[in-house]
């Protein structure tokens, strides 16, 4: 059994699509798609629009955080079967149409616990905030190509699948990082799926592009808290530091780009200190609120 996971906020038509791409793949496999969101009027909306096509269920968020309306819903579908697959996914993205059949090829390989899908930048390279988006992407997919032959790495929440064998996991950090750390410590590899890609929408503002990095480190850092033992990381300030320098002399096609890769480099530099400060000296910690700060220049459709 197939289980797609669609996670959304407040989305009905930028959701809507996002099923419908899931849809019109050729799954050959017995399947479901669950979309989970808190609002009722979405569930209403969702439903409507798939009334033909019984495969498309609703899963309601009781709005106390995304791992937590996940972890009841993995309770739920649990089976147990390591040859039964969860695909997990957002409202606000777009798949591959060849997504879903690259992501269970790799399954076949025993070993493989966790499978991550690769992000594509959907923004407009001849902005700044859209060619940073494409350079960081770019910088991921290289990254995960490279990891991948080792085992592990963290997977983006925008596009990855697992093994139906966890019937929840701690919601100290966001689901993404943590799940390939159970697989990990559970004896499976991460292997990453370059063909199935998922194509999002990056923040279009200073403003919601602090916020994202900030919930993405601070998930990282949670890590700590949870697991005694956790393998190597690739994004550490200090290899994170390395790639930027590489990356400034190789990327960039004009003096245009050359100025905003050096804008990029300073920008992450603040976040990492801004993280710093707020979980060291603030005594921050990373909060599972579904989109506590919402980043509406993410948005798709909505």
């Amino acid at each position: 059994m197939l289980n797609i996971i669609i996670t959304a906020y407040g989305e009905p038509k930028s959701t809507e699509k996002a099923v419908r791409v899931f849809l019109e793949q050729n799954i050959k496999e017995k399947y479901r798609i669950i979309v989970v969101d808190p609002f009722p009027e979405v569930e209403e909306f969702i439903l409507n629009k798939f009334i033909e096509h019984p495969q498309v269920e609703f899963f309601s968020d009781p709005g106390k955080g995304k791992s937590y309306a996940l972890n009841l819903l993995l309770e739920k579908i649990y089976t147990g079967k390591e040859d039964d697959i969860i695909i997990s996914s957002d409202g606000d993205v777009r798949v591959s149409e060849n997504a879903v059949k690259s992501i269970l090829e790799k399954f076949r390989d025993d070993k493989a616990g966790v499978v991550c899908g690769r992000s594509v930048s959907i923004d407009d390279r001849k902005k700044m905030y859209g060619y940073w988006s494409h350079l960081l992407m770019g910088e991921m997919n290289k990254t995960r190509k490279k990891l991948d032959k080792k085992g592990f790495f963290i997977a983006s929440g925008y596009l990855f699948a697992f093994r139906n064998i966890i019937k929840r996991f701690p919601a100290g950090a966001s689901e993404d990082n943590v799940l390939p750390i159970i697989f990990w410590n559970k004896g499976y590899k991460i292997s990453y799926a370059e063909d199935a890609e998922v194509y999002v929408k990056n923040p279009g503002n200073f403003k919601d592009w602090i916020i994202q990095k900030k919930r993405n480190l601070k998930g990282h850092e949670a890590l700590k808290q949870i697991f005694n033992k956790l393998p190597k990381r690739e994004n550490t300030f200090f290899e994170e530091a390395f790639r930027g320098l590489r990356v400034a002399f190789s990327y960039p096609r004009n003096l245009k780009e050359f100025f905003w890769t050096w804008v990029l480099m300073f920008s992450r530099l603040y976040i990492w200190f801004l993280v710093f400060y707020e979980l060291k000296f603030k005594k921050e910690k990373y909060r599972d609120g579904w989109r506590i700060n919402e980043t509406k220049s993410t948005r798709m459709l909505d």
